[in-house]
């Protein structure tokens, strides 16, 4: 039977192009990603409805808040469509949504996903899952369900994006915010593992419309290719800022993620106080400087558009940055004091390339 002429010579779903076993053919793929995902509280298995999570394992909190975020990862789907590689993506969609959530102390529960594709092609979509429940692993927290759709005529045979939504939960007493902030605070930097999953529409101008480079290229300052350093995933911090929490005492946590370290850090810094944070205390990677140098852009237009190395940043008590710097560095966590928090006005004498990141 032809897919253009089905029994009865109307119309059909398939004929439209909609391949409705393709998607049940990704699901059972995915499947087995999902299951490592597990946390005691998920009830139920993958195909149903809604996922379900046992609210009772809250009964620990005396005041529980839910803390929830969605994100996506950008112009960043463009590089793995490019590249072929399908089983990253998902990986930097956790990191996006479950730092986040950890920002506030709030410790990830679980994960739904959403993935859009011009057409269902089974192993890839199974392979943005894998990525997904790796992340949700690194995370701590549960893959739910997830929806996956498939959009004919809007996308590209080979286009698709992704996005997904978090929640987490944390003590009402222990919620972190700019209220805990006081003058004199470290300001301690998380390095970052790449351009992370911002900037990406500024990085392709760059370097692959305006520059012609090709994403199969070795480039030396990276050891491996552009394609390759371009699709590093976005580090998880969020088993590290729990551990974090457990150790020492913390006031905030900034992601770092769309308006870089100085938007960010103003998110968090209370009216009254400000963060000095020194430059000369880390080297950004090599691709911030060949976006820098092959675009031309100014460094203050990169400082408000990538993270510039720095991932996540934790504001603690000054008495609390000996345990705090040892417990990322038990951890495998590349992290050092970036600055403080100062009253405004007040700057720290002698310090080289002061950047002033105010509310």
């Amino acid at each position: 039977m032809s897919e253009t002429s089905p029994a009865g010579g109307g119309a059909s779903y398939a004929a439209a192009g909609v391949d409705i076993e393709a998607g049940d053919r990704a699901v059972v793929l995915m499947k087995e990603w999902v299951k490592k995902t597990q946390r005691p509280e998920v009830l139920g298995g993958l195909g149903g409805f809604a996922g379900l999570f046992d609210a009772s394992a809250l009964k620990r909190f005396e005041r529980p808040l839910l803390a929830s975020a969605t994100d996506g990862v950008g112009t960043k789907v463009d590089i793995a469509r490019r590249m072929g590689v399908y089983d990253t993506i998902g990986h930097d969609l956790v990191a996006m949504v479950m730092d986040d959530i950890v920002v506030c102390g709030a410790e990830p529960l679980f994960m739904t996903d959403y993935i859009c594709v011009g057409k269902v092609h089974p192993e890839r979509v199974a392979a943005i899952v894998k990525g997904i429940a790796e992340g949700c692993v690194l995370a701590g927290c549960a893959l739910v369900g997830g929806e996956t759709a498939e959009h004919p005529g809007l996308l590209g045979e080979d286009d698709f994006d992704v996005a997904g939504a978090g929640t987490g939960v944390v003590e009402a007493d222990l919620l972190l915010g700019p209220d805990r902030i006081r003058s004199g605070d470290a300001v301690i930097a998380m390095a970052a593992s790449g351009l992370h999953s911002n900037g990406y529409s500024l990085v392709r101008h760059v370097l692959l419309n305006q520059a012609g480079l090709d994403l199969e290229s070795r480039i030396e300052e990276f050891g491996r290719t552009l394609g390759e350093e371009l699709l590093e995933p976005t580090k998880i911090y969020s088993l590290d800022c729990l551990a974090l929490l457990r150790t020492t005492e913390v006031h905030a946590f900034s992601h770092v993620t769309g308006g870089g370290l100085a938007a960010n850090l103003a998110r968090v810094v209370p009216d009254g106080l400000h963060a000095v944070v020194d430059r000369s205390t880390w080297t950004p990677g090599p691709v911030f400087d060949l976006v820098g140098r092959t675009g031309s852009v100014e460094r203050l237009e990169l400082e408000k558009t990538l993270n510039m190395g720095v991932g996540m940043i934790a504001i603690v008590p000054q008495e609390s940055t000996e345990v705090a710097l040892a417990t990322l560095g038990d951890r495998g966590v590349d992290a050092w004091v970036a600055g403080e928090i100062t009253e405004r006005g007040d700057r720290p004498t002698g310090a080289a390339l002061v950047s002033d990141y105010a509310t």
